[in-house]
């Protein structure tokens, strides 16, 4: 069960100590994403951001389509539960940037302001998530607590704000997801109409030898 911690403040670290923690951080390293400290003080590596989102996603169908908003040839769909990816940034980029850069990669029409990135720490046995603010810097989060996702691992969310705010969604999402409802409920109703069927021709044989002469 998700615990919901508060914010950690943000330690500043010399360039002696980033250098040093990035050392030691490196040699523990076990699926090769390891950070590189420049000159200038700054240092890139890998985050693996896990999506665990409940509403289906607008992707567009083509990279020309990347510059427009929404377009009849957008499609919607719900991303496979458990879907990790892995992003290249610097410790210079804020989760709202490491959130625009995940939905780019992927193509993804809605818009940034509707998720939130959370860190999720295992600790006593318990799970801690906390949303990160759109200021903090989540290479320096990792860097801090290590390579092992199982220490600290990021997650990619839908903003919880209680009910679902259907006025920030456009015309095409919100068709969208009529259209895979409508799907869904005619899937679900085929579901039901096989197993009762089955369940009628079970009693119909059960019937037929109960009441037969003999």
């Amino acid at each position: 069960k998700d615990v919901q911690k508060e914010t950690e403040p943000h330690i500043y670290l010399s360039k002696e100590e980033v250098n040093e923690k990035i050392q030691s951080y490196n040699s523990s390293v076990t699926d090769k994403l390891k950070m590189t400290l420049n000159a200038n003080g700054i240092y890139t590596g890998f985050i693996k951001v896990q999506m665990e989102l409940c509403r289906p996603i607008t992707v567009q169908s083509s990279q020309s389509q990347a510059r427009c908003a929404h377009s009849n040839n957008d499609t919607a769909f719900y991303l496979p539960d458990g879907c990790v990816n892995t992003l290249h940034i610097s410790s210079t980029n804020t989760v709202r940037e490491v959130i625009e850069a995940l939905l780019k990669k992927f193509f993804v029409a809605d818009n940034p302001a509707k998720f939130a990135l959370y860190k999720r720490c295992h600790k006593e046995d318990q799970v801690y998530t906390c949303k990160l603010s759109d200021r903090e810097h989540p290479l320096y989060l990792r860097l801090v607590a290590g390579p092992r996702t199982e220490m600290l691992s990021f997650v990619l969310r839908e903003h919880e704000t209680g009910e679902v705010m259907w006025e920030a969604f456009t015309i095409p999402e919100l068709q969208n997801f009529l259209r895979i409802l409508d799907k869904e409920e005619n899937e679900q109703l085929q579901i039901l109409k096989k197993r009762y069927a089955a369940y009628r021709d079970k009693l119909e044989e059960a019937l037929g030898g109960v009441w037969k002469p003999g």
